[in-house]
Order: C-alpha cells, then sequence, then structure tokens
C-alpha cells in the first residue's frame, strides 16, 4: 500500500499570489505562504531554503522550509524571464528580458552581484560550473558566455526563434530548440561549433534528459507525440504518440509522464519498451509535473482547476503486471489559483 513521502511539495499559485506547501505524509496543505507578486517559478535549495521567482516583478523570494514564511527578498532586475540554481548552490542567477542581462543573487548576502550584459532580448538559459548558454531568438543564435569572466564569448548560429536550451554530458554538448524551423541542433561547447542540426515534426519547446543522458524528449506545438533524441549517436530515434496537446514532463526510472494540457491528461509511457501503458485523468489543464525523490509519486498540477494529482506510480507498476492495486491516480488536492510550478523538498 502507498505511504506518504517524508516531505513538502511547495507549488506555486501564480494568480493565488502565493506559495503552497503541501504536506506530502498527509496530503494536506499545510500552510499557503502568501507573495508579494505571480509566482511562477520555484526551486529547493538542499540545504537552505525554498526559492520562489516572480517575473512581474523580476523578485526572488526566500521561504523559510521551517517557518514557512518568506525569510528575504531581492529585485534582480525590472522583471524576469527565469532562475537557476548555480552548480556550486551559493547564488541564483536570474535572466532578464527587459535588462538583457543575467543577473546573479549571491545567497549569503542575498543581493545582485555579477552581471552579464547580452547583445539582444534573452528566451532562456542554461548553466554549468563554468559557462552559462542564452538562446537569442531574434538573432537565431546562442550567447555563449564566461562565468570567470562574465561576459559574452562566443556566437553560435541555432535556427529561427531559438528558445528552449540545455547543457548535457556534464556540459560538454549543447541542445538547442528552433521554434521557426522545427529543427534542434547539438554544439560541441569546448570547440564551440555546430554537430548536428535535426528536423523534428513539432515546434521544440519541453526537454526532458533520462537519468543517464541517453535519450532526449521533446515536446511542444505541432503534433501530439514525443520526439524522442539519442544524444550520445546525434539522431532522432523515434517519434511516439502521447495523447493530445503533450507539453511538460517528468521521469521516472521507468516512466515518463506527459501533461496533456487540453486533454486534462496525463500520459504514462514506459521508457523501456516505448509504449503508452496509460492515459489518466487528472484535472483541468496540466501545466507541470515532478517526480518525488524516492520515485514514490508523480504530482501533476492543474492550472485551471486549481488542484495537484497524485499518481502513485507502484500502484501504476503493479497494474501493468495485473496485479490488484488501487488506481494509481491517489489523490487529489486543492493547491490554489493557477498552479504552474513544484519542487519537493525532503523534510
Amino acid at each position: 500500500m502507498a505511504v506518504g513521502f517524508p516531505g513538502l511539495a511547495f507549488v506555486a499559485n501564480e494568480e493565488g499570489r502565493s506559495i503552497a506547501a503541501v504536506d506530502l505524509t498527509t496530503f494536506s496543505v499545510r500552510k499557503e505562504i502568501a507573495i508579494d507578486g505571480n509566482p511562477t517559478a520555484i526551486l529547493s535549495h538542499w540545504r537552505s531554503a525554498v526559492y520562489a521567482l516572480t517575473p512581474r516583478t523580476g523578485t526572488v523570494h526566500e521561504i523559510d522550509p521551517v517557518s514557512l514564511s518568506v525569510r528575504r527578498k531581492a529585485r534582480a532586475a525590472g522583471s524576469a524571464v527565469s532562475m537557476r540554481l548555480s552548480a556550486d548552490t551559493r547564488s541564483i542567477w536570474v535572466l532578464s528580458a527587459e535588462a538583457r542581462a543575467l543577473v546573479q543573487l549571491t545567497l549569503d548576502t542575498f543581493q545582485p552581484a555579477a552581471r552579464i550584459k547580452l547583445p539582444a532580448t534573452p528566451a532562456d538559459f542554461d548553466l554549468t560550473k563554468e559557462r552559462v548558454a542564452i538562446s537569442l531568438p531574434a538573432e537565431s543564435s546562442v550567447a555563449l558566455a564566461s562565468l570567470r569572466s562574465g561576459s559574452v564569448e562566443r556566437m553560435l548560429p541555432a535556427g529561427p526563434n531559438v528558445q528552449t536550451i540545455r547543457f548535457h554530458d556534464d556540459g560538454r554538448q549543447l541542445w538547442c530548440g528552433a521554434r521557426g524551423d522545427r529543427t534542434v541542433t547539438e554544439f560541441d561547447v569546448e570547440r564551440a561549433r555546430m554537430v548536428t542540426r535535426l528536423p523534428v515534426a513539432l515546434e521544440p519547446e519541453n526537454f526532458c534528459f533520462k537519468a543517464d543522458g541517453g535519450e532526449l524528449y521533446i515536446t511542444g506545438p505541432g503534433l501530439d507525440a514525443v520526439v524522442v533524441i539519442q544524444p550520445y549517436q546525434s539522431e532522432v530515434y523515434e517519434t511516439r504518440g502521447v495523447g493530445k496537446s503533450p507539453r511538460a514532463m517528468a521521469l521516472s526510472p521507468d516512466y515518463l509522464f506527459v501533461a496533456n494540457r487540453d486533454a486534462g491528461a496525463v500520459t504514462v509511457m514506459n521508457i523501456v519498451t516505448g509504449k503508452v501503458g496509460a492515459v489518466l485523468a487528472v484535472g483541468s489543464e496540466p501545466r507541470h509535473i515532478v517526480v518525488t525523490p524516492d520515485n514514490q509519486y508523480a504530482l501533476a498540477l492543474n492550472g485551471r482547476s486549481g488542484d495537484m494529482a497524485v499518481i502513485w506510480i507502484e500502484g501504476f507498476f503493479r497494474k501493468t503486471r495485473g496485479k490488484n492495486a488501487p488506481t494509481p491516480l491517489f489523490t487529489m488536492i486543492p493547491v490554489g489559483a493557477k498552479p504552474v510550478s513544484a519542487a519537493v523538498r525532503p523534510a
């Protein structure tokens, strides 16, 4: 029988202007934390705190995971697109389209520090210990910058309307999705050169790497499917149907969970066999999925219905083998208005 996960899920409610702290042992909201702004992204630092970004104000809010209250906040720019934790976990980098810059917030002082100026309006970024890559859609390019020097060192052509961008293989590869011509480009980072440009049958919007790095799953507008790329072979392996309007994804060791936004469902695909095992009705407009660290639950956030569907992964595993088990859709938890992102933190 399913048992709870010893920890909390912190859920960013964009329209609710709050962060819901959900107890995953009792499957209930322990507290709804008011936020000055509309949070859209959230991340958890393993040691110190939880951080929420309000893009319209360009502000990062630090939440104490014990008292469940806002401890500090810092404004990185007039507005922001996204944020990421640095590889050494000592700072948060915030991307601002308005300022055309990447801004560092150090966690000890919680004040803006380094600032990397960009030659055009950015859309997305990713970073390693030494480098950061930023997509510049209007320039059809990717900027490679050094975190040490704080400046852009290379510009790489990556296709029209390039947006989603991710490092792979310990930062040796860089993968970029160009929505304008529906291509995915691989770069050799050390040599700063293109390895391959692969045409795909959709606009590459969402990237999800398998834990061992052997497969890259891509979804986006234009096709009700997931494109599977094998990064080490630099080729498109196959395209698999995964329900209507697939968008956000998350992985457990055995399954790929795909949010079908317009269908109010989550498609579950076995990543070993490549077969779809189930399509689970979860609520209205699922926008984000996260798997708990123990791989026991997949949590799907439903933006329109304002709740979180808890999928019991082991229950699904048993059902696929003909064993008696409760439904994999374990429970539904109301969390707030338009939940869009979540981070799970062990107790």
